[in-house]
């Protein structure tokens, strides 16, 4: 999509920072990157959908359900073993393979397979209807063991989010209370220790933080500034040489002359020679102009010549100057005339 502050595809950094949490726009890029090189759409109405829906209402959802029976029924204390070890198992199992995804740099793919596991974590938790069975005082035990068993797979579903969302992560180590989530963890289940209290570990992305977000990013900005439309004409095709100072200027001796003589070079496909009056002395001049101008229409014209260039011997003779003349070159060649009233010999100043 073309980036553009008005749509809200284009986001500096620190407008984002004000109003959005920096893990949700990692989860975001996470879910988007493989291992090639590719473009990545700022879609925010993907942006909320995937990030309510998977870090949301899927990670965080698993613990925010089962915590609250073990803090207020259970003294914050997780059951000595798990109802459905195989379930816990296939979950800590899928640990090298996510590993294995991080390492290629496959990261979409990755947060695919991590979200699949907190799916079944929730389908259990469905399933199992701990809301329901607290009700009856003869299965609270089994309650305590359903959440213990959901607290475990938020903790391995966290540790295997942990590159992606370290805040998170950190915050979940808090309340696991259980030290630092380190990848083969996961393998070893937390039974009989105490958790603390749960605290909400991620809020939802709402539409107003978002327009907010855009307002203060259009804020920000710099009006955009209109491309102004290719310049062509001789100064854009032939642009100005390197500048230099007045004294270099000055050595340059321009005077104005008359073509007396003009005449074709045998043997020479773009010069025509010129026999020039410098008002007490006469100069001969190859000049690149054959192209341009038939000989008979140069006698008797005024032009102006580099006087004091150093003569330079040719095949063809000895140039003691040269002429001046604008254009590209080709036929598109015009010879410089004085005003007139300037004599040959005067200096152009």
């Amino acid at each position: 999509a073309k980036m553009s502050k008005s749509r809200g595809t284009f986001i500096q950094a620190e407008s984002y920072l004000r109003h959005l949490n920096p893990e949700w726009l990692r989860y975001y890029f996470a879910g988007k990157l493989g291992d090639g090189v590719s473009d990545i759409d700022l879609n925010l109405e993907d942006f909320i959908q995937r990030v309510n829906s998977d870090l949301v209402g899927k990670v965080v959802n698993i613990a925010s359900r089962c915590a609250g029976f073990v803090n207020k029924r259970f003294d914050n204390t997780l059951s000595g073993q798990l109802p459905d070890p195989a379930l816990y198992q296939e979950i800590a199992g899928a640990a090298d393979n996510i590993a294995d995804l991080y390492e290629k740099r496959l990261y979409s793919q990755a947060m695919r397979e991590i979200m699949a596991l907190a799916d079944k974590a929730n389908q259990y938790v469905d399933e199992q209807k701990p809301w329901v069975l607290i009700k009856d005082e003869a299965r609270q035990s089994e309650v305590q063991g359903i959440c213990t068993q959901g607290i475990n797979m938020f903790r391995a579903i966290v540790t295997y989010l942990k590159p992606v969302v370290p805040q998170l992560a950190a915050d979940a180590e808090a309340f696991l209370n259980a030290g630092e989530l380190q990848w083969d963890s996961v393998q070893t289940p937390l039974l009989g220790s105490e958790i603390t209290k749960f605290k909400a570990l991620m809020t939802r992305v709402e539409q107003k933080m978002i327009d907010a977000m855009i307002e203060d990013n259009k804020a920000a900005l710099p009006e955009p500034v209109e491309e102004k439309a290719a310049v062509s004409g001789p100064l854009a095709d032939d642009p100005l040489s390197a500048e230099i100072s007045f004294d270099d200027f000055a050595k340059v001796d321009l005077r104005v002359v008359t073509i007396v003589k003009a005449e074709h070079v045998e043997g020479a496909a773009k010069l025509l020679q010129l026999t020039l009056d410098l008002g007490g002395e006469t100069r001969n001049v190859f000049a690149g102009i054959k192209s341009a101008y038939d000989p008979a229409d140069l006698e008797g014209k005024m032009t102006v010549m580099v006087a004091n260039l150093a003569p330079r011997k040719m095949r063809f003779g000895v140039s003691e100057g040269m002429v001046l003349a604008a254009g590209p070159g080709g036929a598109d060649l015009f010879v410089l005339n004085p005003d007139d009233g300037a004599l040959p010999g005067m200096r152009v100043k």
